[in-house]
């Protein structure tokens, strides 16, 4: 399971404050704790802190570099905010994110084979998300028809279903649910699966509560990387459990602990 740190990402308040005032220690701390919880890859997410959000993002990577060699997942819908971040990272990076709009997946996909980075293509297009699993599926194909025709290696593509809030759309869960099922069956080696587990809760009361169970549920439908808040341990003990669960860990008495010294 990959986990992707979701916490360095200026809709948060002391994040947002941080880029403002070019406070490397606070986005310094929240990238060392990620990683000390298991993170495997750090967003890296403007939001809306800055009117400069080009000068923000290449700030934002360097400094979360200057601690740190794991991957970064540039994060920002604008192709010229991502290219930004991807001139600023050295080592192993990802786009966060294209959509499966022709235009749109070309512009990226080049970027992706021209940095050599991996690449987030949510399920959604000009007529925005599918309302249905197949609907997202046959973006799915399309996405990764288009890597292929871009040399763009399939190990490097992470399909995302697109996980809207439960309190909006309850029939929403098992559509995704279904989606990676499918994802799964697309193509030998399958592509990568990847949510932004955080938007299941939005405007929840039981915010921590949906997410743990929807993430256990998502990796037996074949889910094999997520963002979300690996300082939350209990999130993070459940992601741990269904691994173990799926037998894609091995079972001992202190198995929490040891995919913690992975």
């Amino acid at each position: 399971m990959i986990i992707i740190g979701e916490r360095i990402n200026g809709m948060f308040k002391a994040v947002n404050a941080a880029i403002q005032e070019r406070d490397k220690a606070t986005i310094q701390d929240l990238a060392l704790k990620q990683v000390a919880e298991g993170a495997d890859m750090l967003d890296i997410n403007v939001g809306t802190a800055t009117e400069d959000p080009v000068g923000a993002m290449r700030w934002l990577v360097q400094t979360v570099r200057e601690v740190t060699e794991v991957p970064l997942s540039i994060d920002s819908p604008n192709l010229v905010t991502v290219k930004a971040g991807l001139e600023a990272c050295s080592g192993p990076k990802m786009i966060n994110s294209t959509t499966g709009q022709d235009e749109v997946l070309n512009n990226f996909l080049s970027l992706a084979k021209e940095y050599d980075a991996s690449i987030v293509a949510l399920c959604m297009d000009e007529k925005g998300v599918p309302v249905d699993v197949d609907g997202r599926v046959e973006i799915a194909m399309r996405v990764i028809a288009k890597a292929m025709e871009f040399d763009v290696p399939i190990d490097k593509l992470y399909i995302d279903p697109i996980v809207l809030p439960v309190k909006a759309d309850q029939t929403g869960p098992g559509k995704v649910l279904e989606s990676i099922k499918q994802f799964t069956m697309l193509s030998e080696p399958a592509p990568h699966i990847v949510i932004g587990l955080s938007n299941l809760s939005q405007g929840a009361v039981e915010r921590k509560l949906i997410n743990r169970v929807f993430l256990a549920m998502a990796i037996g439908m074949g889910l094999d990387a997520a963002i979300l808040d690996p300082l939350d341990t209990e999130l993070i003990d459940t992601l741990i459990t269904a691994e173990m669960l799926m037998n894609r860990t091995i079972y001992s008495d202190s198995f929490l602990k040891a995919y913690r010294q992975r």
